[in-house]
């Protein structure tokens, strides 16, 4: 019996997976958490074979909290799932230590192949999520001013894009407007922008957020 516990801020989004996984052969749910802080004390307290982790919970960055999950229980695995559709969030979850990627809108045809897959060991990416990071593995573009960014001022820096104020995005990671506002210095300076303008240009003309449509 494969144990899976799912972390997900959203009420609607749980129920639905407990209710797809539910009806899975040999798959049970054993808990399920709604921030960054029940998933850690959930991952403590409970058995289990595999994570299924929305990297968009309200707080601390996804990115982040998937590392802690991984140096705190290195043998739980974690499919990550979300409504980011780049290649850009794929590769940090894996390098962050996830098995498998996969988008919302791919989980009620996906999600139980998923869990299966990364439980046995492998490790599972969507059809179209691979073909985009095979894509983006022949782009020369290795030295690009977005990969000198942290996670975290990846997050900053995709809701900036986004056109969220700073105030909307201390709002939305549980932080000080000061603290947001360091994070926007420390992205220009590293990115060698002017101003915010240069920074939506920049993500339109890479297409880094084209297909994101998470509030």
């Amino acid at each position: 019996m494969t144990r899976v516990l799912i972390a997900d801020d959203h009420a609607l989004v749980r129920d639905g997976l407990r209710h797809i996984l539910d009806r899975a052969s040999g798959v049970e749910v054993a808990g399920e958490a709604s921030d960054g802080a029940t998933t850690l004390a959930m991952i403590r307290d409970t058995t289990a074979d595999v994570l299924v982790l929305d990297l968009s919970m309200p707080g601390r960055n996804g990115v982040e909290l998937l590392k802690q999950i991984k140096d705190e229980k290195p043998a739980l695995r974690v499919l990550v799932l979300t409504m980011h559709a780049e290649q850009q969030y794929a590769v940090r979850a894996f390098r962050a230590g996830a098995s498998g990627y996969l988008t919302k809108e791919s989980a009620s045809a996906e999600l139980v192949a998923a869990v299966n897959k990364i439980a046995s060991g492998g490790v599972y990416v969507s059809l179209t999520m691979a073909e985009r990071l095979a894509q983006s593995l022949n782009e020369h573009g290795d030295d690009l001013p977005h990969h000198r960014l942290s996670d975290r001022e990846f997050e900053v820096f995709r809701r900036i894009a986004g056109g969220e104020t700073i105030t909307q995005i201390a709002q939305a990671l549980s932080v000080s407007a000061k603290t947001i506002s360091t994070y926007k210095t420390r992205i220009l300076d590293k990115m060698q922008m002017p101003h915010d303008a240069a920074l939506i240009r920049y993500a339109v003309r890479h297409k880094l957020f084209e297909d994101d449509h998470e509030t």
